[in-house]
């Protein structure tokens, strides 16, 4: 029997949210992003499911399970559109599209990542460079401790069988999805948008109750805010429609989220202008200024891991205020400096 949804949006189960469209939230392996939503579309020619999950084991079972419920089995999936490359909407689907010949779609903007993630010539994590970039060596050296000494194997993360470009349609069997590319959080993230249902499968461009981090991804772009701000402003060109994240629960208007990310990133960017005003002058001691979560932790309070997101979201927000001639930037011995540009006042005395 189908669950209602009456509970939190984590809760296992599976939830229908528009004719022929079911969520399934499956558990993932943290604190912080508790589940993660899979979304199940019926088609003409069986299944097209939208993200995967993590490969892990207590996935898998609440996937078989929830897909039985809802009356569903593995074998009628056909198609994988995956929003982007992160391992909690990804590895899932390859594993499972394998298993069943379901093809697996993945935006071509993450093949650069992918490339180096399959580079076994990479002697070092791209992620420490960034860090020192920044200014962080002390969570360079944490970051460092907490990889494993060997490089895990890819099983779960083998190359798509199609790569998606650009803004396009896809024919599904029955239903049209419009496929818009949204590079930021991933250069490959893709969100579909299904006018006719009136939903938005938006991955983790645009989240309901949390901010998505940008740019965390091996193959690092220099203004991941820019684009991701760039694709907000597509997303509100869409008809305003019902909102169905990756993380977090369906809720009613686009658009209203969209408005709300755009002015969140605003505040951050002058934020981050002032915390250079106080005499910060690298990423990492701009972050230490700022308030991090819904709670307003500092930066001390964080784990090694949502400390490296702080220190590249800091990293991108000062980017874009350099792009923005708000700030200016050098670099010394591997760490970026930032100072506030000189006013035109300052310029003509």
């Amino acid at each position: 029997m189908t669950s209602t949804g009456s509970g939190a949006w984590t809760e296992p189960g599976s939830y229908p949210v528009a004719p022929g469209i079911t969520r399934i939230p499956l558990p993932l392996p943290m604190d912080g992003l508790r589940a993660v939503n899979v979304y199940v579309i019926e088609t003409d020619s069986g299944l097209v499911l939208v993200d995967g999950g993590w490969s892990i084991a207590e996935s898998r079972t609440q996937f078989e399970i929830s897909m039985k419920e809802a009356g569903y089995a593995l074998s009628d999936i056909r198609r994988f559109l995956v929003t982007h490359l992160h391992r909690d909407h990804y590895t899932q689907a390859y594993v499972v599209g394998r298993e069943v010949g379901a093809d697996v779609a993945l935006g071509l903007g993450d093949k650069p990542s992918m490339d180096l993630m399959h580079d076994r010539s990479i002697s070092h994590d791209p992620n420490l460079d960034r860090l020192k970039l920044a200014g962080a060596y002390e969570l360079a050296a944490n970051w460092t401790a907490m990889m494993p000494a060997e490089r895990p194997p890819m099983d779960d993360y083998g190359m798509p069988d199609q790569w998606l470009d650009r803004d396009h349609t896809i024919d599904i069997g029955g239903r049209v999805l419009a496929a818009v590319s949204t590079p930021g959080h991933t250069q490959g993230h893709f969100v579909f948008a299904d006018a006719s249902a009136g939903v938005l499968f938006a991955g983790d461009h645009v989240l309901p109750t949390i901010t998505p981090s940008i740019g965390f991804e091996p193959a690092w772009v220099r203004q991941p805010l820019r684009d991701y701000l760039d694709s907000l402003r597509k997303v509100r060109e869409l008809p305003d429609l019902q909102l169905l994240p990756a993380h977090g629960p369906v809720t009613a208007s686009s658009h209203a989220r969209v408005d709300e990310l755009v002015a969140h990133h605003d505040e951050r960017l002058d934020a981050c202008a002032a915390a250079l005003a106080e005499g910060a002058t690298t990423a990492w001691e701009v972050a230490a200024l700022l308030p991090w979560t819904n709670r307003g932790r500092r930066l001390s309070e964080l784990d090694p891991f949502n400390s490296t997101l702080a220190a590249f979201e800091t990293l991108a927000h000062l980017d874009l205020l350099q792009a923005l001639g708000r700030v200016t930037v050098s670099e010394a011995d591997g760490v970026a400096y930032y100072a506030q540009a000189p006013t035109a006042a300052t310029v003509s005395s």
